[in-house]
């Protein structure tokens, strides 16, 4: 049976949803492959992650309608703390003096008093984006994987598993880091193992979190305590792959030893919640943002280290971007797969994904080492951007995708 889209996405990601949503509300037909069914990636034991949502990107979904739903499963990020601690031990030398500090309320102007950011769970995004597709028209195929491609003249051919046919002028590969669309376009990447694992628990503290951030930079990597709702937070804690193998293989009171270590005692008593989880750490960047009528989004296109919590804004502004550039070009009736369409997308976000990408990766190498030189520099840079409000609002603004040339649905403004 061949179907026929406007538009076909192939990964019902977070990214790939609401690029769906987005291509939907400006008046085309999507249709939307995923290969393990969505009320797996629901549960609490498929993924223990949560992520730090930039202001921008959620005016997007708010835009698209799915914001009220999102909000009450939400934390405020109303403040930020940056440090530069020691490992703990015997020998410990005293913390750094130098520390960032971001608030919210530096930057309240915004009418709509908005946070630097929110916390949400990533099982509370699925579904509620989950649930707007379902509602909107929007074909969802899964569970499905994509067995043959072929590319004519105008449209893309995309044979599943399941036997159906899909047709459409342009394709949308957001299958994550290892795109099995972007290998079949020959799209090669740039990239890199930080020979670093994330260990991702919940924990429940005993005294407020108050709505604040920390993220302490240790030398065997960060370690993040991100606030969540019900004084609840999401711990991000880098090591070398061995010592996130043994952390997770651990008895749980020994688990907990060790975290309170990291942790510290100035939120009270710390309660481990569920599972935990762990996760490889690599960087990888596609060399191109798209081949023929295949383009790249999310984590297809580029892949960071979690190090500042901008990988899933970044997907996510692709979206944003993506959907602006196509609907503008159908409604102009143009051949929304060509080449020249799909280079004004790739011209739109290639330059922050690029320097993004290679930021963060410097962020890793200048603070996961105790290197006195590089210590002292990035201590010196901390202080300095402390102490001058006008350079830290602008670090703010720009950490909440405020800065560039903002797509629509980043102003919140429907497309």
């Amino acid at each position: 049976m061949d179907k026929r889209f406007d538009v076909i996405i192939v990964g019902a990601g977070m990214a790939g949803m609401t690029a769906a949503l987005a291509l939907a509300q400006g008046g085309l037909k999507v249709g939307l492959v995923e290969k393990q069914p969505l009320a797996e990636q629901i549960d609490q034991g498929f993924d223990g992650r949560a992520s730090a949502i930039a202001y921008s990107c959620f005016r997007q979904w708010q835009a698209l309608g799915v914001g009220a739903a999102l909000e009450p499963l939400s934390c405020r990020m109303d403040k930020i703390v940056v440090t530069d601690a020691h490992l703990p031990g015997a020998a410990t030398k005293p913390a750094s003096p130098f520390f960032l500090y971001f608030d919210a309320a530096e930057i309240s102007d915004r009418s709509d008093d908005e946070p630097l950011g929110y916390m949400i769970e990533n099982r509370h995004i699925r579904r509620v984006l989950h649930e707007a597709v379902l509602k909107a028209d929007i074909e969802l195929m899964t569970p499905a994987t994509v067995s043959v491609i072929e590319e004519t003249t105008g449209q893309i051919s995309l044979t599943l598993d399941t036997g159906a046919t899909l047709n459409a002028p342009l394709v949308v590969a957001a299958e994550g880091r290892r795109s099995a669309l972007r290998e079949w376009a020959k799209i090669r990447t740039i990239g890199w193992d930080y020979k670093q694992s994330a260990v991702v628990a919940t924990v429940k503290m005993q005294y407020p979190h108050n709505h604040t951030a920390y993220e302490h930079f240790l030398s065997s990597g960060p370690f993040a305590i991100l606030p969540l709702t019900e004084n609840r937070a999401c711990i991000v804690w880098s090591e070398s792959h061995d010592k996130a193998k043994a952390l997770m293989q651990v008895r749980p009171e020994l688990f907990h030893a060790h975290l309170m270590q990291r942790f510290g005692d100035f939120l009270g008593e710390v309660e481990v919640l569920g599972p935990r989880f762990v996760y490889p750490l690599s960087m990888g960047l596609a060399e191109h943002m798209y081949r023929g009528r295949l383009a790249l989004l999310g984590d297809a296109a580029h892949g960071i280290h979690p190090i500042a919590g901008q990988g899933l804004n970044l997907g996510l502004k692709d979206a944003a971007a993506f959907a602006e550039v196509i609907i503008d070009a159908a409604r102009l009736g143009e051949d929304i797969g060509s080449e020249l369409v799909l280079e004004r997308y790739a011209q739109w976000r290639r330059f922050e994904n690029v320097s993004t990408s290679i930021i963060m990766d410097g962020f890793v190498h200048l603070f996961s080492n105790n290197n006195p030189l590089s210590r002292h520099a990035r201590d010196l840079g901390m202080g300095v951007v402390n102490a001058i409000p006008p350079l830290r609002r602008y670090f703010m603004e720009d950490a909440g995708g405020a800065t560039g040339d903002l797509p629509k649905l980043l102003r919140g403004e429907a497309i």
